[in-house]
């Protein structure tokens, strides 16, 4: 008896089209798994422990460098001596490796999900990741990437990070997960790969090898299509694929619209991997993230670090504008030993500017390195985040009159960059005209976030934390006017840049320069093309 057609909602996690037999991703079980000794069990648990390490390590050795970067944080979670500690007191107490470790994780996983922090919430995922590998390495059992069928939808609660990176994805073709976030790090990678993933779907009632229809552009799934709505979607998929690549070709254009009105079209990176042959025919960089910087490693980054990267990128620019952005830490992205810990909503708590405003040795160190590097040209703009009040752009200036003032006296090449400020918070757009920035730059990301009080990262909301609303679009056009009669340069850098369905509304509200990822340059200049 064959399945009657269903469609199922959710929210889009990465663009694109596909279709395939539906492929179950199931974690390892207690089956068949019998309790020994607990020296015999401590053992087998740390010798899965560190092959699971070893496992993560070879990975990220064949990856780029976010992913690699992603994988080492699973790592660090895995070598937390905190992590284990309940799993070996359990076998100590006479439980199984298996058990035990299941046990624990479990619970840990529980208390993420529960987390008011979508931050947290999202990293739950990395908790399953490691969770499935060490149990998978105690049992022998669990599914493997070589067993999936060709072109298959995955679907699970979550997909972990290192999961996804271990299938080959010219053999599969989705993601469809029950629960799952948008900002989690598999999305990340999903988008980046070009595998379209939706998430938030609930319960899929389908079984294994069901045929699947994914739509990562709106954020569904059909169960059991026909055969003649499965010819029509293979079209699509075919004409998806072509839109993309004739995207793709006009990356080389300028952005200019049918009426011949000229466009900026700039990318945001966050490191120097980067500057892709994409990036190159950029207007310039609109964003540069330097949170990686801070990521990196233990230590917080020395001036003399943070110098040479902004030259090499500044190098890379040749001329072209570049705008670094201060560090942007908190809400959902904690640095361990930078960002505060244990505040109730970290979104609306010591974040951006307000951050490096209260560490002011971090604060010194990323402003000397940033007026050295404006030394070589006058294209090095500096971008300050998370900006409520003008005293803080003030305060901010204040500092880098005093960095300048050192610099000079220590004899140490060095220039006044253009200061500006992120738009992100309402109260900020709202009183545009207070602040006397050199540029403004809408960070869409959280303005709508704050705006329609929505958790970004929440797939049940997404329909109410909508970028067209609006509200959103007024101070989006309040800030553009704003910076048009004073002369002073507007960019939008967020995700609203990127996707083509808002490129429209946005340049109805008068926006000249969008920044984007260097993969979404092409799209980003063929929905300008297509635009009076």
């Amino acid at each position: 008896m064959s399945l009657e057609p269903l469609r199922l909602r959710g929210r889009a996690a990465a663009p694109g089209l596909a279709a395939g037999p539906l492929a179950r991703i199931v974690a390892a079980t207690e089956e068949n798994f019998h309790t020994g000794q607990p020296d015999v069990e401590r053992a087998a648990l740390k010798q899965a422990i560190d092959a699971a390490g070893a496992e993560l390590a070879a990975l990220a050795a064949s990856e780029t460098r976010e992913a690699a970067e992603i994988l080492e944080f699973q790592r660090e979670m895995l070598g937390d001596g905190d992590l284990s500690a309940p799993a070996l007191a359990e076998v100590e107490a006479g439980a199984s490796a298996l058990r035990a470790w299941k046990g624990a994780l479990d619970a840990q996983i529980a208390d993420y999900s529960a987390a008011k922090d979508e931050y947290f919430r999202a990293r739950s995922a990395d908790l399953v990741d490691l969770r499935d590998r060490v149990l998978r390495l105690i049992s022998g059992n669990g599914q493997r990437a070589s067993a999936l069928p060709d072109k298959a939808i995955l679907v699970a609660e979550d997909l972990a990070p290192s999961r996804f990176l271990e299938i080959d994805w010219k053999r599969s073709s989705g993601i469809a997960l029950t629960a799952g976030s948008a900002s989690s790090h598999v999305a990340m990678l999903a988008r980046a790969r070009g595998v379209p993933m939706v998430v938030g779907l609930g319960e899929i009632p389908a079984k294994d090898g069901a045929l699947i229809l994914l739509d990562g552009e709106q954020g569904e799934i059909e169960i059991a299509p026909s055969a003649t709505r499965l010819a029509d979607w293979r079209r699509n998929i075919a004409a998806f694929a072509q839109r993309r690549a004739d995207e793709a070709g006009r990356a080389e254009a300028p952005a200019v619209t049918r009426s011949g009105r000229r466009i900026r079209a700039a990318v945001n990176i966050q490191g120097l991997e980067d500057l892709t042959p994409d990036a190159a025919h950029a207007d310039g960089i609109g964003l540069v993230r330097t949170e990686f910087l801070f990521e990196a490693g233990l230590a917080p980054p020395s001036e003399a670090d943070q110098l040479d990267v902004y030259r090499r990128i500044l190098d890379w620019a040749a001329g072209r504008p570049v705008a670094i952005r201060t560090l942007d830490a908190g809400g959902d992205k904690p640095i361990r030993g930078v960002t505060f810990d244990g505040e109730a909503n970290p979104f609306l708590g010591v974040r951006g500017l307000r951050l490096s405003l209260r560490r002011p040795d971090l604060f010194k160190a990323q402003l000397r390195a940033l007026a050295r590097a404006a030394a070589s040209g006058d294209n090095l703009k500096v971008m300050l985040p998370m900006v409520t009040v003008p005293d803080e752009l003030a305060e901010a200036r204040r500092r880098l009159d005093v960095a300048l003032a050192e610099l000079s006296a220590e004899g140490l090449e060095a220039r006044r960059p253009a200061l500006g400020i992120m738009v992100e918070v309402p109260a900020a757009a709202l009183a545009i005209d207070r602040f006397d920035a050199e540029f403004y730059s809408i960070g869409s990301n959280d303005l709508v976030q704050y705006v329609t009080a929505c958790d970004r990262g929440a797939g049940e909301l997404a329909g109410l934390a909508d970028p067209l609303n609006p509200a959103v679009l007024e101070l989006i056009r309040r800030t553009i006017a704003h910076g048009k009669a004073q002369g002073v340069p507007v960019s939008l850098c967020g995700d609203m840049a990127a996707d083509p369905r808002y490129a429209p509304a946005l340049l109805d509200c008068g926006l000249e320069e969008f920044s984007v990822p260097p993969m979404a340059l092409g799209r980003l200049k063929a929905a300008i093309a297509g635009h009076g």
